[in-house]
């Protein structure tokens, strides 16, 4: 016998939301998903009439689906947005490229206009050529580094007022596995934020509209609204140390749903007490860009792949910064140390 929405009543239900259990026909699903979205960026004020905003978009399913209800609900409940799309080009040959042909249908499609920068432009390296200098073991750390200040920068070419990216609530919760794992006092107090204030010159403000909603409904949302994305991982993500803390999550949400926002909730009650020794923001000595250290971290990794030192961004090599800096040479000692890469 079918079962019947337990929203509507009325029509036959064809899903059962991982979220909450419930059996919903594909309107009242769209109408419960389109308004959870609503009341989050209501509950937290994420924009201003007005204001222009960027959407991080990579042709996957978050970022198609971000693009999709950000229309939509700009449309329905007037929040008087101007909407732009902005892509990152990492240099990934059969897949990025690809992603990319994805964004660019996206664009025709919900009628946003577009920007595409690229890690050869900017930084004079693509993710292909890193990766041949580092290998696989540490090469989502250069990705997602220069990834961040990529989105900056595009956001200031398009003058935006905020960035909204597609991160979901299993995201968010990977994300506070991680730096619980790893001890990383300084970002577990940040991560869980909903959004970002302006964190120095060349920063725009971000937010994450999608933060409460779960990955399985984004993916069922996509699929019966027949949104054109791209669903292919990136090929160098295999070894990526998300990919752990992702797999225990799916486990723990295996045997216990509600795991996902347990784990958000946490993150977003933690408190560090007083005493402990907090990174002191700053800026960059070279680029400008926001950094706790002499040299941020994009600069750090660039010099170390320019002069053939991968290893210089990977760990903790702040005593060579003034070095860096001021363009004297490393002693022996310290480049055989850098080259000698176990990636």
């Amino acid at each position: 016998m079918p079962v019947l929405c337990s929203s509507c009543d009325d029509k036959r239900a064809v899903l059962k939301r991982p979220k909450t259990g419930h059996s919903l026909c594909k309107a009242c699903f769209f109408r419960a998903f389109e308004e959870e979205v609503h009341q989050t960026i209501l509950a937290a004020n994420l924009f201003k009439h007005g204001e222009i905003v960027g959407i991080a978009a990579s042709g996957g399913k978050d970022s198609t689906v971000l693009a999709h209800v950000m229309k939509l609900l700009n449309e329905r409940y007037n929040y008087g947005l101007e909407l732009m799309l902005l892509s990152v080009d990492e240099g990934i040959s059969g897949y990025r490229d690809d992603s990319l042909e994805t964004v660019k249908r996206n664009q025709q499609q919900y009628e946003l206009p577009l920007k595409i920068v690229s890690y050869e432009e900017l930084y004079g390296w693509t993710m292909d050529a890193i990766v041949k200098q580092v290998g696989l073991k540490n090469n989502c750390t250069f990705c997602g580094v220069f990834r961040r200040q990529a989105l900056d920068r595009g956001a200031l070419m398009l003058r935006v007022d905020k960035i909204c990216t597609g991160h979901n609530a299993d995201d968010v919760a990977e994300t506070v596995l991680m730096n619980i794992l790893r001890g990383d006092i300084a970002r577990l107090r940040r991560c869980t934020a909903i959004s970002t204030s302006s964190e120095g010159e060349g920063v725009v403000p971000r937010c994450k509209p999608l933060k409460y909603a779960y990955e399985k409904e984004i993916v069922l949302y996509a699929y019966f609204k027949k949104l054109d994305y791209f669903s292919t991982e990136c090929i160098y993500s295999p070894n990526a140390y998300r990919g752990h803390a992702r797999t225990f999550l799916k486990d723990l949400e295996s045997v216990r749903p509600s795991s996902i926002m347990d784990i958000i909730h946490s993150g977003e009650n933690l408190s560090v007490r007083e005493g402990v020794k907090m990174p002191v923001q700053g800026t960059c000595n070279r680029c400008g860009y926001i950094s706790s250290q002499t040299l941020c971290k994009s600069c750090v990794l660039l010099e170390g792949l320019n002069r053939g030192l991968p290893k210089l961004g990977i760990g903790k090599h702040h005593r060579l910064h003034d070095k860096i800096l001021t363009q004297q040479p490393l002693t022996e000692k310290e480049e055989r140390k850098l080259k000698s890469v176990n990636f």
